[in-house]
């Protein structure tokens, strides 16, 4: 197929955010699902429903149907290859275009005419990925129906499932066993944990772009419901989270020093939490917070001397940050302590202390009213004019000047 590397791409990308996608061929055979728990779910009456209703399908066209369960699939025929000729069903889903909420769960529990439990479609909604509407998925899908059919020569139709005989191509089975139940549960865990993994990988390399991607399916599926208070299971999860993200950080070479902060700040946040929604918005913080933490604060790449130097010198800027007094703490000589830096950092120890103690005095000059003496105290310079010096050396004006410059902007 000449479209087969673009396809290949974008299957590959759903199936990073956990989207199963699926080929059914003319005889109603699925071909190489990428996620086993749409295969497993889609039931073989589905795949040769589709297969026949697809005959009604048309070419350069993109289907889109959401079921009585309020789950989305997207339909496409492919074209076939130029021997064979043999056409194809491109099959996305499930997912879901709504949060999946208690009272999302709920409105469709009612209106549900089946003889299953509310916790058994429950599982069943908590086990897709949140696709939002407007999602880049939906600008890839059109990508690759440009690159089949070619721009502007295609169409979109949204299929109502009750035109087709009310058919949902997920069916709940009427009797379940209890190995099916377990099964999947099962699937629930090992999609937990296959987010939480893909999730610790992302943050320990500082990948922020990667992890918006991840946290575009997060949704309160991953709370573990461990207690009758959906709100407490919120918290017993973040407070899991919360840990997991900062031995993610600490892998990524952030110094403990910053993680403690980081780490109690939310500690309180997640105990002052009242709802779901609450909780979901401070798991997307905590996410892009410990990502924000490694692309600035990884000290991966320096030796440990380095690392535990650069740390002392960013917990506390008022501290005596001489060379002698940072190697005496190392127990090294200032001489080795000295060229070390110089090759690690690309400048030398006093040239640093100092571009941190007058990015300090920019942002107090920018935010407070307090006098420079005071300002040039809280950065570890005593002597104000040597402070005024090497202030006007790095901004090119007085403290002063610059605090008059900046409200003037």
């Amino acid at each position: 197929m000449f479209y087969e590397a673009e396809l290949d791409i974008f299957r590959a990308v759903l199936k990073k955010c956990r989207i199963n996608t699926m080929l059914i061929n003319s005889v109603g055979t699925i071909e190489d699902p990428i996620g086993d728990f749409g295969k497993e779910l889609l039931t073989k009456r589905d795949v040769v429903f589709l297969q026949s209703y697809s005959q009604n399908f048309k070419g350069n066209t993109i289907y889109k149907l959401t079921d009585s369960l309020s789950l989305s699939f997207v339909f496409m025929v492919l074209p076939g290859d130029v021997e064979s000729d043999e056409k194809k069903i491109l099959v996305v889903g499930p997912y879901s275009q709504r949060e999946m909420t208690d009272k999302t769960i709920s409105e469709i529990s009612r209106k549900y005419t089946g003889d299953k439990s509310r916790r058994e479609i429950e599982n069943l909604l908590l086990s897709v990925p949140y696709v939002q509407v407007g999602s880049h998925i939906y600008a890839m899908l059109e990508t690759l129906a440009e690159r089949i059919w070619g721009e502007g020569n295609f169409s979109t139709v949204d299929l109502n499932y009750e035109m087709s005989g009310g058919f949902s191509p997920i069916q709940i089975r009427r009797d379940p066993t209890d190995q099916e139940k377990a099964t999947l549960n099962m699937k629930i865990m090992e999609q937990r944990y296959a987010f939480e993994n893909e999730l610790m990988q992302a943050v320990a390399q500082g990948q922020l772009q990667k992890t918006e991607l991840i946290m575009s399916t997060f949704s309160s599926m991953h709370f573990e419901e461990r207690t009758a208070d959906p709100v407490r299971n919120a918290k017993n999860y973040s407070i899991i989270m919360n840990t997991l993200l900062r031995k993610a950080a600490e892998s990524g070479g952030v110094h403990p020093v910053y993680l403690d902060s980081i780490s109690s700040g939310f500690a309180f946040k997640i105990e002052a939490l009242t709802t779901l929604a609450e909780a979901e918005e401070l798991m997307g913080e905590m996410f892009r917070s410990y990502c924000r933490l490694v692309r600035k604060h990884s000290m991966k790449n320096y030796s440990p001397p380095i690392q535990k130097v650069i740390a002392t010198i960013d917990f506390d800027l008022t501290a005596n940050l001489t060379l002698s007094a940072l190697a005496t703490m190392q127990n090294i000589s200032p001489s080795y302590l000295s060229a070390l830096f110089k090759q690690e950092v690309g400048e030398t120890l006093t040239e640093y202390v100092n571009g941190k103690r007058i990015k300090r005095a920019m942002q107090l000059l920018e935010t407070t009213k307090m006098q420079v003496q005071t300002i040039a105290q809280n950065c570890g310079i005593l002597d104000v004019h040597y402070f005024s010096k090497i202030f006007k050396k790095t901004t090119g004006m007085t403290p002063k000047e610059y605090r008059e410059s900046f409200f003037e902007r």
